[in-house]
This record gives structure tokens, C-alpha cells and sequence, in this order.
């Protein structure tokens, strides 16, 4: 892959999600790549990114607590001197019709659905960084039938790039499960629309289909603030968040 000339300023890529897990693959995924990468967990964070320094591309998922994508990237198109010529593209599980339209307002250059492929990412990042398309090198590993699918469909076949964020992620899995079960109690219904929102990317990251579609379900019942739906749709997927918290179920199944 081609890189910047000798002595050139490496492109900035500005990575903007509220889901540390997510913020970290993305770090992971994007290493290899001749850029720099600085990742946010939020709005504000982004925009003393981007004034800090011009960057080649803002990347940003949408729903986040407080301040939305959506506003940050209106902010952004109407500031010229805080985008500073950046590529737009959104990172988001929650892209359909109305969502496009209005990413569409916004100059949005790209749209990345999640789960994202590596490749999809890396090219992605590539192109707005003037740089040639390319990919991580695969690294071989003793895995399951159905984890090598995963690992080729999202993980461009690197191993390593998976395993090691699974292990982030298999760690994160217990305080995302005491995060949703502060949010039931409270009947803070947008809190855990949120939560289970990016715990569904995660999972579905992991090949996890049965989990993302439990998550899936109680963020459904969050948007609709119907707290019967909710509270019959937790107890499963807390149940299948503490087996993988504990090891006993970390890979999709065979």
C-alpha cells in the first residue's frame, strides 16, 4: 500500500463512537494502515479533534448519548474551517430509508452498516486517505468451523484482529450487562435503547446472531418506551450476556 511521502504529515482519521468495544476494534482493524487515527467517544471530543488538526475523514455512528451523529455532522457541513475539505461517512446499525435521506442532506460521503467487514472499513478509510486499498495480512489460528466464518466475513480472515477483539469484548459484555440492568430499574428507556444498541453491533461484530437478535429486541421495546416489552425481553439476554461474560459460550456456535 502506498503511503504518504517521505517527511508528509500522515492522514487523521477521526473515529466518533460512545461504545468503547467498537471504538477499539476500529483502533484494531485500522492499525496497519499508513494513518493516524483518533477515536471519541463523543461529539464535543470530535470537534476538539477536528480543530486540533484537519483530518482526511470524520467517521461517526449516530445514536449516542447527549449529542447525536446527526448533530455533529450538521455542525461539521456548517463550520467549512472546522471540516477543513474532511470526508463524511457514518458507522451505524440503525441505517434504512429515512436515515439515508437525511444522511444524504448532510454530504455524507459513505455509509458503513454495522457489522462492518474489515475490509468494507479498511477500504473505506483507504480511499479517503488518498490511499491505495488493502488489507491485513491473515493470520492462522485453531478455530471452530463457524468462528472461521465470522473471521472471513468480518475480520478480512485475520484471526488475530477477531480473537483479540472478542477478548475486549467478552470483557466488556459484564459491565454492559450491569449498565442495562441500572437502565431497567430506573426505567431510563432511552439509556437502555442506547445500550442495547451498541451491545447489538458488538454481538453481531462476533458472528453472535441469537444474541444481537436478543438485544435487537429489548432496544425495540426502549424506542417504543413500552416497559412490559422491555422487561420480558431482559431476562434472556441477560442470561446469554452472563454466559459469554464467563467464558462458557465466547464463540458463535458450530
Amino acid at each position: 500500500m502506498s503511503g504518504p511521502p517521505p517527511g508528509a504529515a500522515r492522514p487523521r482519521v477521526v473515529f466518533v463512537d460512545d461504545d468503547a468495544t467498537i471504538r477499539r476494534f476500529v483502533a484494531m482493524a485500522l492499525e496497519d494502515l499508513p494513518v493516524d487515527v483518533v477515536t471519541c467517544a463523543d461529539a464535543g471530543a470530535a470537534r476538539a479533534a477536528l480543530r486540533q488538526a484537519p483530518a482526511a475523514l470524520l467517521l461517526t455512528d449516530l445514536m449516542m448519548p447527549g449529542e447525536d451523529g446527526f448533530s455533529l455532522l450538521a455542525s461539521v457541513v456548517a463550520d467549512p474551517a472546522l471540516r477543513a475539505g474532511a470526508r463524511l461517512a457514518v458507522f451505524s446499525a440503525g441505517l434504512n430509508a429515512t436515515t439515508r435521506a437525511r444522511l444524504q442532506a448532510l454530504d455524507v460521503w459513505r455509509e458503513l452498516g454495522k457489522p462492518v467487514s474489515t475490509g468494507e472499513l479498511l477500504d473505506c478509510v483507504a480511499e479517503a486517505a488518498g490511499l491505495l486499498p488493502g488489507r491485513r495480512a491473515p493470520v492462522a489460528a485453531a478455530l471452530g468451523a463457524a468462528e472461521q466464518q465470522v473471521v472471513d466475513r468480518q475480520f478480512g480472515g485475520d484471526a488475530a484482529l477477531y480473537l483479540a477483539f472478542r477478548e475486549a469484548a467478552l470483557r466488556q459484555f459484564e459491565a454492559d450487562a450491569r449498565a442495562l440492568a441500572r437502565a431497567m430499574e430506573a426505567a431510563d428507556w432511552p439509556a437502555l435503547r442506547r445500550q442495547a444498541h451498541s451491545l447489538k453491533g458488538a454481538l453481531a461484530t462476533l458472528g453472535d446472531d441469537d444474541g444481537a437478535a436478543l438485544a435487537r429486541q429489548l432496544e425495540a421495546g426502549a424506542a417504543r418506551d413500552d416497559g412490559a416489552a422491555c422487561r420480558a425481553a431482559w431476562p434472556a439476554l441477560k442470561r446469554h450476556l452472563e454466559r459469554l461474560a464467563g467464558g462458557r459460550d465466547s464463540g458463535p456456535a458450530a
